[in-house]
Formats: C-alpha cells, structure tokens, sequence
C-alpha cells in the first residue's frame, strides 16, 4: 500500500479490478454518483467529486486490506471474507454474484453425502473453510481431522477427473460448470453473494463513509421499487391501499373539483409490477403509471 500512502486526505475504498464484480461494482459506483476515471495502467482512480480514492484490488485481497483498516470500505463476497477468517462489518448485501459454495462428487460415483468423504482427499479453492466444514464433519479439530484438503487455484471441476481428488468443493451459480464436469452437488458449505464491507477500524472521515453506504442503499431499493401512480376513487381506496401500501405509507392527493377523487403514489416491488397494475385496475385504478427509480433515500 506504499501508493497510496500520500492519501492520507481521501477515504480508501477496495474495489475487485476485474471480472464481473468488477464490473457490477463499477454501475453501483456510478449509480452512487461516485465518479472517477481508470488509467488502465493504474489500480487507484481518484474520485473527481468525492474525496474517495478507490482501490483496485484482487477480490480474494479485500478483506485483508479492509480488516486491517488499509481500507476504509470495500466490495468482495461473503466466501472471501469466510475464507481469509477477517473480522469485518458487512451492512450492505449487494444482491449480485450470488452462488452457492458446495460439495460435489462425480455423478455416477459412489458418494451421496458428504459423511462418506471422511478420510478422502478433497480439492478447493477455499481450502480454510473446506477444511473447517469437514473437521465439524468430523467432530474434531483440524489438526486431527483425516480429511485431507489440497489446493488448486483454478480448473477445481477438473480434479475429479482426473483423479486427484474424490470430490471437490467449489462455487456453483448456475451449475453448468458443475454439470458439464460430469459432477453434482451433495452439501452446501456456504451461500453467499457481493457484500459491502466495512473496515472496523477505519481512518476516513466517519460522515462521509455514513454517506457513501446511504447512497448505496438508496441504489440497492432503486433496484428493487419502482414508483406507481394512479388516480382512484376515494369509495375504491380500502381495497387500492391494501394493494399499494407502500413502504411506509402511499401518498394522497386530492384531484378534480368535487373531492371524490385522489391521486396516489407509492413505492412497489419491480418484480410485482405486472401483477400489482392488474389488481389495481381490477379494484377500480385508472391511469396507472409505472416510472423506474434511479436511486432514492429511504
């Protein structure tokens, strides 16, 4: 971190610095306001309208930098931060790079639950917590567990094949991967997806790392609500709010002349809008309006 070390001015934020969450991270930076410009050669962008310096780092390496104060904040997976055991705050799960870290064997083999893998040889990427799952498995320590753990850092679907292991515990998303292998999953060590993380100690200013995780927070319900609009009849609004609470609560208002109609607007799940404008115009809306949400504060 010798780089940065001139930055005593700006916080420290770790971004993955490439690959998909690479590139998740970057649209929630900019669904932040957050702004910057990457040097391809450089792995630090300095933010131009924030005093932020954001850090292009390993994913793997997040959680040692953050859980050490290096940085103040970070984006990386829940399995990387299990796997370096750091001690860090995790306040914002990110809803992206969601998968599953599981144990699988070859399909047409001999095991079906992870019990009969005692004293076999296991390979992963995540040797720790490979390592601690089958010593619980077990029931002892690791020190005396018979399971032996080797590690490959890439092509982990490969080693069954090509008997190095017995079975082998790696990331599964879609299962493709997995299937293709000619392997299927038996046990799940750890479900996990892209966190915001904070560090426990960290140097930047404390406002500004609160205002940083509101506007990611405000990014994260954008993504999930969009806002409805309807006008309707007071008579119909028993029926209409039960369908639109809201959040908190719809907002009214008062339209036309002779105060029997009112506008309403609130907040809906996206991936219920399709159903929600049909019960609405069942239950008497009319003039329903759906509009997306490019970021809020809740």
């Amino acid at each position: 971190m010798e780089l940065v070390n001139h930055l005593t001015d700006r916080l420290l934020f770790a971004i993955p610095k490439k690959g998909r969450l690479y590139q998740k991270s970057v649209e929630i930076l900019n669904g932040s306001d957050i702004k910057f410009h990457r040097s391809q050669r450089l792995d630090i962008a300095l933010s131009t309208n924030l005093p932020v310096a954001l850090i292009f780092l390993p994913a793997a390496d997040i959680p040692m930098f953050v859980g050490e104060g290096k940085c103040d904040l970070g984006i990386t997976g829940v399995d990387q931060v299990r796997e370096a055991n750091i001690d860090v705050d995790l306040p914002i799960d990110l809803k992206f790079g969601s998968c599953k870290l599981q144990v699988q064997v070859p399909n047409n083999g001999e095991y079906t639950k992870p019990e009969q893998l005692v004293g076999k040889t296991i390979v992963s990427t995540f040797t720790n917590l490979t390592k601690k799952y089958f010593a619980k498995l077990e029931g002892v320590p690791e020190s005396q567990m018979t399971t032996k753990v080797k590690y490959v850092g890439g092509s982990v679907e490969a080693s069954c094949a090509l008997g190095v292991a017995d079975a082998i515990v790696d990331l599964v998303e879609s299962g493709e991967t997995m299937r293709a292998a000619g392997l299927i999953d038996i046990a799940t060590v750890l479900d996990t997806s892209a966190h915001l993380i904070q560090s426990k100690y960290p140097k930047g200013d404390a406002e500004l790392i609160e205002t940083i995780k509101s506007r990611i927070e405000g990014v994260m319900t954008a993504q999930r609500y969009v806002y409805c609009t309807y006008n309707a009849a007071k008579v119909s609004l028993p029926s209409l709010l039960a369908i639109t609470p809201g959040r908190k609560a719809p907002t009214l208002t008062n339209v036309g002349d002779d105060g029997e109609w009112v506008a309403v607007a609130a907040m809906i799940e996206k991936n219920k809008k399709g159903a929600i404008m049909d019960e609405l115009k069942k239950n008497g809306a009319t003039d329903i309006i759906v509009f997306d949400i490019s970021n809020c504060r809740v």
